[in-house]
């Protein structure tokens, strides 16, 4: 499934200032011929990228030298990944309704499955604060065909939580979204941005002391042409906020204000900061991994 790397046309839709954080350089294929690529993360010391193919139920480790292998088969059709502060990977599965972590022995610990005696629908999305604490969305994709296992529902909503850095009782911080996705921090970690791929908008949140949010108004809305929704979302290194949109990555100031969007040759359903400069923005899009190199570094999830 490697790519040929052959470079792809790519659009940027929007001002100068985006440029300026984007740039103009070409789209790279990294690899191809998956099913649907999700969950991306670089890990900052040993060099690799990390991604999900999730009807395949697999894992694949990505190296720069262009080698790819099967990190992890089967997956139980995970979704979302990050690292944890002492750089293990942690992972959303859709199949299993769980959060889990993988252990350097390979063996997995589960972090969370239930809440208050019920399954969490299909964990998507997952940050980790400055703390170890972990933050994770939970729509109802993972018991859908295709994506996940078929089955009913037992939670009555779709809601976003966190979790103890060791795993336990997932604590419910919001319950009002029709199906939460992607989500990540902003710099000072003292807000925490949500989107909603059902209403195609971000909301925000403040962060209280002890790890519970406030607010929630809406932030920015996802709007335009083409195909495409709210899905991952990160910040980068100056605050602006990429996220999942109609037509491409949406790119937003810190202001909220939309500077453009990034068009792919595939519609994305994720990306990371990677390289050592954090200026590689590594995509998931549909059945391939591309890369391209932006002007403003991102941000290390560690």
């Amino acid at each position: 499934m490697a790519g040929d790397r052959a470079e792809a046309a790519t659009g940027r839709h929007g001002n100068a200032a985006l440029r300026e954080i984007v740039g103009e350089e070409p789209v790279e294929r990294l690899a191809t011929g998956f099913a649907f690529t999700e969950g991306p993360v670089w890990h900052p010391y040993e060099k690799w990228l990390v991604f999900s193919d999730i009807p395949n139920s697999r894992l694949h480790r990505w190296w720069p030298s262009g080698r790819i292998e099967v990190y992890r088969e089967p997956s139980s059709k995970a979704n979302g990944n990050t690292l944890d502060r002492r750089g293990r990977l942690v992972s959303c599965e859709h199949a299993t309704s769980r959060v889990t972590r993988a252990e350097p022995d390979g063996r997995l610990t589960v972090l969370a499955s239930h809440y208050r005696g019920q399954e969490l629908n299909s964990p998507n999305d997952i940050v980790v604060a400055s703390d170890g604490t972990i933050y994770f969305s939970d729509p109802g994709y993972g018991r859908l065909e295709y994506y996940g296992v078929p089955r009913p529902q037992q939670l009555a909503f779709q809601g976003v939580y966190r979790v103890a850095a060791e795993g336990g009782d997932p604590v419910l911080l919001a319950d009002d979204f029709a199906q939460p996705n992607g989500l990540c921090f902003s710099l000072d970690g003292r807000r925490l941005f949500v989107n909603d791929t059902s209403r195609k908008h971000i909301r925000v949140f403040d962060m209280a002391a002890d790890g519970d949010l406030r607010g929630g108004a809406v932030w920015a809305e996802t709007t335009g042409e083409g195909p495409g929704a709210p899905d991952g979302m990160k910040i980068d290194s100056q605050g602006n906020l990429y996220c999942c949109g109609p037509g491409g990555i949406h790119v937003f100031d810190s202001a909220a204000r939309l500077l453009g969007v990034v068009a792919l040759p595939e519609t994305p359903a994720n990306f990371a900061f990677g390289d050592d400069d954090l200026r590689g923005l590594y995509v998931t899009a549909r059945t391939s991994l591309y890369r391209l190199r932006v002007r403003v570094p991102g941000t290390e999830v560690f």
